[in-house]
């Protein structure tokens, strides 16, 4: 029973971070120069457009796989909670085409800026827990573990 245990718990991570580490950082590796082109739309700068993707990468990695690991996983939600919403409000400014009503770009980029945010929330969960109580454990120590493989919960004695 604990292996199936384990099996979902890592499936559920997975499942989480599934856009990010396969998908969108292999897309950004493969097509470096377009994705800097894309960037380069909302910040007007090649240098910085370059630097954004390169940190991305470094985030859509880096984070995904501690939240895989159970290794220093909280804090690494907490990064990706927030680099959902900061890539939610700079490409997919749904208010930006101006044709949300009538069912045009706009309209799409919304659901998509929605995603973001619900992704958000469930790295928050990671990082916070599911009940105020747990908001406690991420402040005492903000680079600790979930321990989320472990099959007896780690903060009882």
């Amino acid at each position: 029973m604990a292996s199936l245990s384990v099996a979902i718990a890592f499936g559920v991570r997975l499942l989480l971070v599934l856009l990010f580490l396969p998908f969108s950082a292999l897309d950004k590796i493969l097509n470096f120069r377009g994705a800097v082109g894309q960037a380069r739309e909302a910040v007007h700068a090649t240098a910085a457009a370059t630097a954004l993707i390169l940190m991305g990468l470094a985030v859509e990695i880096g984070m995904s796989l501690c939240i895989l690991t159970g290794t220093a996983d909280r804090a690494a939600a907490f990064v990706m909670a927030g680099y959902c919403g900061v890539t939610a409000l700079l490409w997919k400014q749904f208010w930006v085409p101006g044709d949300f009503w009538t069912g045009g770009q706009g309209r799409a980029l919304f659901w998509d800026f929605l995603k973001n945010f619900a992704l958000a929330g469930g790295f928050l969960l990671i990082t916070f827990g599911t009940g105020a109580g747990t908001v406690e454990n991420f402040l005492a120590d903000p680079l600790g573990s979930t321990h989320p493989y472990a099959t007896v919960d780690p903060s009882r004695p």
